[in-house]
C-alpha cells in the first residue's frame, strides 16, 4: 500500500495516509449524524459522501489506490477495519493480530502471515472497542483481557497493554456459516461411520460425555455435532463464556457469563450459571468448557439425575482429561480427598472423546474412551476406538481410526435404552474382514 502511495505522490507518507483516512472517516460520521439515512440506503450514502470528501482534498491518486483507501475507511466505519477481508474469506478459520504490524491467519489448517496491517496501536484498539462495546464488555489497563464474540458468532479474545507487550492483540476463531454435520466430519476423516453410530447411541441413551482436546483442536465444533444427536423435545441449557454453540434443537436456553463492572462487582461466572441451571428444569446441561471450580458443580449435577450432559475440557489425552478434572474440582475450594474426587468423576462421566489437531493441521477424533469405574484409587479407562498413526508422508499424517475390539461395560445400559449395536461396530477391521467358519 505504501509503495503505491509513494508512486502516486513522493511526499505522501504513511502518517499522511493515516491522517487522510481519519479526515474521510470524520466527514462520513458527520454526514451520518446530520442526516437520517434509511439502513437500506446507507451504503450508497457513504459511497457518495466519501467521494465528495476526497474530491475536496484535491489529491490526485490512481483509481485503484482511491478504491483501496475508500474500502479501508468504510471497513473501519461499518466493519472491523483491516481484518474485515479476512473475516469475509471462507477459507480462513482463525485470525491472530500480534500488534498492529503482525497479522497471522490459519488457512486450510496452515499458519501463514498476512500482508494486511493496522496503522498503529490506536487503530487496533478502535477495532477492539467496536467488537466489545455492543456486548457491554470492557478492556483497559486495569482489565487488560476480554472474551467476546462477533455478530456472526465468531469467538474473540483481546489482550492489551500492559499484559500484551508488543501492542494490542486480537485472536478470532471464526464461526462457520454452514453448520457442520456428522456426514461432514466423516467426509473429512475426523470420524468413522462406526464411531458416529456409537456416539449417537450414547447421546440418545443420555450418557454423560466429556470432549477433551488441546487449544484449536476443534472441541467446540465436535460438541456442536455431537449435541445434534440430542432428541427434539428436550430442554437444553447451554452455558458458555462467550456464546458460540450452534445447537440445532428448538428448545434451547442459552446463557453466557458476565464480567465484573468497573468496580469489580456483579460478575456472573460459569459456576454461577451451572448452579442456576439446576433450577431451570433442564433435560440436558451443555457447558462450553469447564476450566475452574464449576467442574465440581457439573459432576454433582451429572451424579444427581441430570444425565446426558455434555462439556469440553483442555487436555491432550483421556487420562490427562481425568487429571485435569481432578485439578478443576479441587479449585472449587472444597477440601475433598483425591479418592473421593476420582470416585465422583468415575461415577459421573461415561465417555471421553479425544479431539486432536495433528501436525499436518487436520483435526481428528483420536480416541473414544469409556470411563469404566475404579480399581483401588485409579480411574479405569478403556479405549473403544483409537487412532493408530503409522507415519508421515509428504507432510501428511498417515493412520487409521479403528475399534479396539472391546465392548464397553455400559453396553447393557445402551441396550436397555433401545440401542443394540451390532458386533461390527466394535470389531477391529481385520476381525470383521476375517471369513466366518
Amino acid at each position: 500500500m505504501n509503495s503505491m502511495i509513494s508512486n502516486a505522490n513522493q511526499r505522501f507518507t504513511g502518517q499522511d495516509l493515516a491522517r487522510l483516512k481519519k479526515y474521510l472517516a470524520d466527514n462520513l460520521l458527520r454526514a451520518l449524524e446530520s442526516e437520517e439515512v434509511d439502513p437500506s440506503q446507507r451504503d450508497a450514502f457513504l459511497q457518495q459522501n466519501i467521494v465528495r470528501a476526497f474530491e475536496a482534498t484535491q489529491l490526485k491518486f490512481p483509481e485503484d489506490l482511491k478504491r483501496e483507501i475508500f474500502k479501508q475507511v468504510l471497513n473501519d466505519l461499518m466493519g472491523f477495519g483491516p481484518i474485515q477481508p479476512l473475516l469475509d474469506d471462507p477459507d480462513i478459520s482463525e485470525i491472530m493480530v500480534n500488534g498492529p504490524k503482525k497479522i497471522f491467519i490459519e488457512k486450510k489448517g496452515q499458519l501463514v502471515k498476512s500482508e494486511i496491517t493496522f496503522d498503529d496501536d490506536d487503530h487496533v484498539m478502535r477495532i477492539i472497542d467496536r467488537i466489545i462495546m455492543p456486548l457491554g464488555r470492557r478492556v483497559d489497563f486495569d482489565s487488560p483481557t476480554v472474551d467476546a464474540r462477533l455478530p456472526d458468532g465468531s469467538r474473540v479474545n483481546a489482550v492489551v497493554r500492559p499484559v500484551s507487550i508488543d501492542g494490542p492483540s486480537i485472536t478470532i476463531r471464526k464461526f462457520r456459516k454452514d453448520k457442520l454435520k456428522t456426514e461432514d466430519l466423516i467426509a473429512f476423516g475426523s470420524l468413522t461411520q462406526q464411531m458416529a453410530d456409537f456416539l449417537a447411541a450414547c447421546v440418545k441413551a443420555r450418557f454423560n460425555i466429556v470432549i477433551s482436546g488441546g487449544t484449536g483442536s476443534g472441541k467446540t465444533t465436535l460438541l456442536n455435532v455431537v449435541s445434534g444427536f440430542i432428541p427434539e423435545g428436550e430442554r437444553i441449557v447451554t452455558i458458555e463464556d462467550a456464546a458460540e454453540l450452534q445447537l440445532q434443537q428448538d428448545h434451547v436456553m442459552r446463557m453466557e457469563t458476565k464480567p465484573a463492572n468497573s468496580e469489580g462487582m456483579h460478575a456472573v461466572s460459569i459456576r454461577d450459571l451451572v448452579k442456576n441451571s439446576l433450577r431451570m428444569r433442564p433435560d440436558r446441561i451443555v457447558v462450553g468448557e469447564v476450566r475452574g471450580g464449576e467442574a465440581l458443580d457439573m459432576l454433582q449435577a451429572m451424579n444427581t439425575g441430570h444425565d446426558g450432559s455434555l462439556t469440553t475440557v483442555h487436555a491432550n489425552s483421556p487420562r490427562d482429561a481425568i487429571s485435569r478434572l481432578e485439578t478443576l474440582v479441587l479449585m472449587a475450594g472444597m477440601e475433598l480427598p483425591l479418592k473421593v474426587v476420582r470416585t465422583q468423576i468415575s461415577s459421573a462421566i461415561d465417555l471421553i472423546i479425544q479431539q486432536t489437531r495433528l501436525k499436518d493441521g487436520k483435526r481428528k477424533v483420536t480416541a473414544v474412551t469409556e470411563v469404566a469405574g475404579m480399581e483401588g484409587d485409579i480411574v479405569v479407562l478403556t479405549d473403544i476406538f483409537k487412532f493408530n498413526q503409522t507415519g508421515v508422508q509428504d507432510g501428511q499424517v498417515l493412520g487409521e481410526m479403528q475399534p479396539t475390539g472391546i465392548r464397553p461395560n455400559f453396553t447393557p445400559r445402551l441396550e436397555a435404552a433401545g440401542f443394540k449395536l451390532g458386533a461390527e461396530v466394535f470389531m477391529a477391521a481385520r476381525e470383521s474382514q476375517r471369513p466366518r467358519r
